[in-house]
């Protein structure tokens, strides 16, 4: 029943992410159950999750994620129609953005000359971890200075800007390759876990007590963009957000454009 959910996981679209985390929520619930999954009824669904709030005090993101990788698997997959209880909300942190010091300190802290292109990229263009390595050399243009993410998540296609200051870099580097993925790795392309390690070791060197992941700077250039006074409808587009409310998030960090707002007091 497992390989069954992971098969339909990825004919529905879901990222690589997702997919392994939907399947391994699903087995730690059933090694704890010890049902089959046609035997399991919503006050298993219940239980299980009550106790992993009570007894393990899983964060409330955490039973979040395992109440839609079980919704999933037992109301979308199977039918059943037994995972209703509501949970929490999850909290909408601010992000603890990096500046653009910070993100200097880790393009020269990189290490090596692809690293150092990883974090340019990531930062430049605000994609996902997941769609950077699937990003194949033929989804860019560099004459046009532009590139798309296929098949992203919603499996929908996205325009990305490459800015003019990284495609002398990006034409020599593509030369090199040997693969059609643009970051190579053992399976063709490089692992997400690969990059967030890269993240890792850059920040340390750099000495930035934030955190240092590809989802940080994906926050940074989109509060940036926002600093600079571009449209957040724009950026929503940029970032592939379905809905603005997502994008508005980075209204509540961008305080360069609070300091642009005027006192009525200085107009009288």
């Amino acid at each position: 029943m497992l390989d069954r959910l992971e098969t339909e996981l990825k004919l529905r679209g879901f990222s690589d992410m997702t997919v392994r985390t939907y399947v391994k929520q699903n087995k730690l619930f059933l090694d704890h159950i010890k049902k089959n999954p046609e035997d399991v009824t919503e006050e298993d669904i219940r239980g299980y999750l009550a106790s992993q709030m009570s007894e393990h005090k899983s964060a409330i993101r955490t039973i979040s994620l395992k109440k839609a990788a079980l919704k999933f698997f037992y109301d979308e997959l199977l039918k059943k129609g037994i995972v209703n209880l509501k949970t929490p909300k999850t909290p909408k942190d601010i992000p603890d953005v990096l500046t653009k010091d910070e993100v200097k300190a880790l393009i020269d802290n990189a290490g090596s000359k692809k690293t150092k292109l990883i974090i340019q990229f990531l930062y430049s263009t605000g994609l996902r971890v997941s769609e950077l390595v699937g990003l194949k050399k033929n989804n860019l243009n560099l004459k046009e200075g532009e590139g798309w993410v296929r098949a992203g998540k919603g499996n929908k296609d996205r325009f990305f800007k490459i800015p003019d200051s990284l495609k002398g870099d990006l034409e020599l580097f593509i030369k090199e390759l040997e693969t059609e993925y643009l970051f190579a790795g053992k399976n063709g392309h490089i692992s997400t876990r690969n990059i967030q390690k890269i993240l890792q070791s850059a920040g340390q060197r750099a000495g930035i007590n934030k955190r240092s992941n590809p989802h940080q700077l994906r926050h940074a250039y989109a509060t940036h963009l926002l600093n600079s006074g571009v449209d957040i409808r724009l950026i929503q587009e940029l970032l592939g957000h379905s809905s603005l409310s997502t994008t508005q998030l980075y209204t509540h960090v961008s305080k360069e454009q609070l300091k642009k707002i005027k006192s009525p007091l200085d107009s009288l």
